[in-house]
């Protein structure tokens, strides 16, 4: 059995484990250049966050779960987060923020607006969660992507202005390419009040 599969379905009581701990998971859960995406995601989250006077460790914490999910198969996405529209049917990859909510909270993590924030790191921020915001923004401009330094730049000065360039930013590329854009991410443009 797959490794990752199996730490899937065991539960583990960890109400208190400290971040070191979840850090060590997530080291499990994911590839080794996926783990390095993460701690350049959960640094740049929590220095937006700092910037932006919301919760750095809040932020820090977000990112290094926000990922905790993306190396599972496409039936383990499907089994923990049931697709909500055909998108999430044909891209079972677009479910693995969801997906790590789910795992998250069987495994007895329990702060909202992290969860919220690893929801949502896939599709935008479905409200006004600052650290949600931090790290949807650290994920699309982490430096090790090498895109979007005008986004990273723009986030650690005004991170409104930020997820705003970024979420119009993804939802022009996918319309322009002709590719259907995800339910969430659309409401998530609509609250940004970018619908043109």
């Amino acid at each position: 059995m797959n490794p990752v599969v199996s730490l899937v379905a065991v539960s583990v009581n960890a109400p208190g484990a400290d971040l070191d701990s979840w850090c060590d998971r997530v080291r499990l859960m994911v590839k080794p250049r996926r783990f390095e995406h993460v701690l350049r995601v959960a640094q740049l989250a929590s220095d937006i966050a700092l910037a932006n006077g919301i919760d750095p460790l809040r932020a820090y914490t977000a990112g290094i779960l926000h990922d905790v999910a993306r190396d599972l198969p496409d039936r383990e996405l499907l089994r923990l987060a049931p697709p909500e529209c055909p998108i999430d049917s044909a891209h079972p990859l677009a479910l693995h923020g969801r997906a790590g909510r789910v795992l998250l909270e069987r495994w007895g993590y329990g702060d909202a607006v992290v969860l919220e924030a690893v929801e949502d790191h896939t599709t935008g921020p479905r409200g006004p969660n600052g650290v949600a915001m931090a790290v949807y923004v650290a994920d699309v401009s982490e430096p090790g992507r090498g895109v979007n330094d005008d986004i990273r730049g723009l986030a650690l000065q005004d991170l409104e202005a930020a997820l705003k360039l970024a979420v119009g930013s993804k939802v022009r590329y996918l319309r322009g390419r002709g590719i259907e854009v995800h339910p969430r991410t659309l409401r998530a443009f609509e609250a940004l009040d970018l619908a043109e």
